[in-house]
C-alpha cells in the first residue's frame, strides 16, 4: 500500500537537486515503475522526476506486465515511451538512482558523470540490486513493485533528511 508524503510549505524536499532520474537497462520495467511509485508517494512535485534507460535502441511502451501491476496499485504509467539517458541530462543538480551497481558504474564510465550517481539500494544504505523481472511472471513484477515501493519510501525520507541537515 502506498502512502503520500506531505511536503511542508516552503520546504523543498530535494533542494540539493533539480532533477531525479531513475535508470534501468531498457526503461520499460523497473525505472518507469520507480518513477510512477515516486509520483504516487509525493504530494507535491518540487523537482523534475523522470526515468531513462541505458540500452534503448528504439522507443517502446512500458512492459505489459508492469502496466498490469501498476494498475492493480492504482498507478498509471501514462503514455510512457522508453528513452535513452543523455549526457546533457546529467548535471551537478541531478540525482541518478540506478537499479543495479553495474548500471551505476556504466554511467560513471561511459558518461563521465561521477557526482550523485548511486544504485537505489546503495543510496538508502542497503546492498544488492533491484532484480529485473523482465521475462518473468506477473508475480515477479509484483515482487519488484513491492521492493521498489519499500525503497522509494526510504529514498524520500533520506532526501527530506538531507534538506534538514
Amino acid at each position: 500500500m502506498l502512502f503520500k508524503f506531505q511536503v511542508e510549505k516552503g520546504v523543498n524536499s530535494m533542494s540539493k537537486y533539480e532533477r531525479l532520474i531513475f535508470v534501468c537497462t531498457g526503461n520499460t520495467c523497473r525505472s518507469p515503475m520507480a518513477e510512477a511509485i515516486y509520483h504516487g508517494m509525493v504530494s507535491e512535485e518540487l523537482v523534475e522526476v523522470c526515468s531513462r534507460g541505458l540500452v534503448v535502441l528504439f522507443p517502446e511502451p512500458t512492459n505489459q506486465k508492469a502496466d498490469v501491476v501498476m494498475k492493480n496499485h492504482n498507478l498509471v504509467l501514462e503514455n510512457h515511451v522508453s528513452m535513452q539517458l543523455k549526457k546533457e541530462e546529467l548535471t551537478d543538480k541531478t540525482l541518478v538512482l540506478c537499479m543495479t551497481m553495474v548500471q551505476k558504474l556504466k554511467i560513471m564510465e561511459e558518461y563521465g558523470f561521477l557526482e550523485n550517481v548511486y544504485s537505489i539500494k546503495e543510496f538508502v544504505g542497503e546492498e544488492g540490486d533491484v532484480l529485473d523481472p523482465y521475462g518473468g511472471s506477473v508475480l515477479e513484477y509484483e515482487d519488484c513493485f513491492k521492493e521498489l515501493s519499500r525503497l522509494m519510501k526510504k529514498t524520500i525520507i533520506k532526501l527530506h533528511e538531507e534538506v534538514l541537515e
